[in-house]
């Protein structure tokens, strides 16, 4: 599915207009702090190519290099905090329309 110019990723993080710290990146994914998190630890891994979610008829090409990323990225979390969990949201739940994962530890925070 083509970009329709209406997700955070594309229009705000991956073009600079929000500020984002940098976890990791590769040519085709980048991971984030989350710029508004719901966890004290809260990364955010995206492919840097549009794909509206994990249903997305294209996202099979992107998930073994972004999860390669939410790999380390998850290595990471668990041996600083001790644990970690992986989630991705779809449908209702899924706010912005990229696919994107959250990788996270702690007790929400609200």
């Amino acid at each position: 599915m083509a970009y329709s110019g209406d997700d955070f990723y594309c229009d705000e993080a991956l073009n600079g207009r929000t500020p984002i710290e940098v976890v990791a990146e590769t040519d085709d994914v980048l991971a984030f702090w989350h710029t508004r998190p719901y966890w004290p630890v809260h990364v955010v891994v995206i492919p840097k190519r549009h794909v509206s979610s994990l249903l997305a008829p294209e996202a099979p090409e992107v998930l073994p290099v972004v999860f390669e990323v939410v790999r380390q990225v998850a290595a990471r979390l668990t041996e600083e905090h001790g644990a970690c969990r992986v989630l991705t949201n779809l449908g209702e739940y899924q706010d912005s329309k990229h696919l994107h994962i959250h990788v996270s530890s702690g007790e929400p925070l609200r």
